[in-house]
């Protein structure tokens, strides 16, 4: 039984994750990497992390409702990004802190939860049970401490989709009561995730942006194909011609998967580009953002092992490529309203 809310909830903890792995390197950058506990002691902050994800499930497992729901994904994505920044330290003989592949250990693990999360809601369109099941969860939720319209809504939409699929009625007409006898409560939280997009300057929000991202990934693509051909052909050249010189060398695995990256965004931004310029239909923004999600997640893989966190600059802009994109594609097809959209969306593919 798959929650309608999971999937979000998960994204969210390893968001929290990664900002607590970013500040926390920031900050004993900044302290000149002080050291808790003196003398032969040493009390890394894998331990705090530790005791924060001990928390966060205590805190699902002792208490109900929403918001204790919230503070476990909170203080667990805390204590999981506390956990996985001394990963150097686990997995090197002299416990080195900073050990190079570190970041590229980090990325692969968050990159593979990720895939997994996705998978988990794509491999299968929603079930009756499930749409039922998820119904009587947020009417379960909603006697702990009254529930928000949208939430309120988003059940009733799920109960639709159960009795569609030919639930139970009894067990649909009680869950309604459920959500009817609930009491109304604001969430605040909801009503913050609404404005930030607002507050987001309208220039960083603007369409102008999607040809500038698409020929940006054309010509970054076909610099790396060329490249890349170059590197197989040559298998190592130099070329020094007046001021400007040229060096190739041979190909390993790190400018194997630039390659192969190269190609892949080529053959998917190159297409989109021309089509945006003849058709307003979704499928060129789309095929778009698949481009930038191929150059972002392929290309990061390379340059962390090369670079360690140098390569946050890119992946920062891989990030902004794929959220404007999102976000264009979102004005074009209409806000969603929550889970109960997906599912919906979900039951007609």
């Amino acid at each position: 039984m798959r929650n309608a809310y999971g999937n979000a909830a998960a994204e969210t903890f390893l968001i929290i994750a990664i900002a607590t792995i970013l500040v926390t390197r920031a900050y004993l950058a900044i302290t000149d990497y002080p050291q808790v506990g003196g003398g032969s002691l040493h009390i890394a902050h894998a331990l705090y992390g530790g005791a924060a994800m001990m928390i966060a499930l205590l805190l699902g497992w002792l208490v109900l409702g929403s918001a204790a729901r919230t503070g476990a994904v909170v203080i667990g994505g805390i204590g999981f990004g506390l956990f996985l920044d001394e990963v150097g330290k686990f997995v090197t003989a002299d416990n080195d802190y900073f050990y190079g592949p570190s970041a590229e250990i980090m990325y692969v693990l968050v990159l593979v939860i990720l895939v997994a999360n996705r998978l988990v809601r794509v491999l299968r369109a929603p079930t009756t049970d499930e749409y039922l099941a998820n119904a009587a969860a947020i009417a379960a939720t909603g006697a702990a401490g009254g529930l928000p319209a949208h939430r309120r809504a988003a059940a009733r939409t799920l109960l639709d989709r159960a009795e569609d699929g030919g639930a139970d009625p009894s067990a649909v007409h009680g869950i309604r009561l459920l959500l009817q006898a609930a009491d109304h409560r604001t969430d605040r939280l909801y009503s913050v995730r609404r404005l930030l997009p607002r507050l987001v300057p309208r220039i960083l929000r603007s369409a102008r942006w999607i040809p500038v991202i698409g020929w940006l990934l054309v010509v970054a693509s076909c610099a790396g194909v060329a490249t890349g051909i170059a590197q197989l052909v040559a298998g190592g050249l130099h070329l020094d011609r007046s001021e400007t010189a040229f060096d190739f060398g041979r190909m390993g695995v790190a400018e194997a998967i630039l390659f192969v990256s190269a190609c892949l965004t080529l053959v998917t931004a190159a297409p989109a580009m021309i089509g945006y310029r003849r058709t307003t239909a979704l499928w060129p923004l789309q095929t778009l953002r698949v481009a930038a999600l191929i150059f972002t997640v392929l290309n990061a893989f390379a340059d962390f092992a090369t670079e360690g966190f140098g390569a946050l600059v890119s992946v920062a802009a891989g990030l902004f490529a794929m959220a404007l994109l999102s976000y264009q594609i979102t004005l074009r097809i209409g806000t969603p309203a929550g889970p109960a959209d997906n599912a919906r969306r979900e039951r007609r593919t």
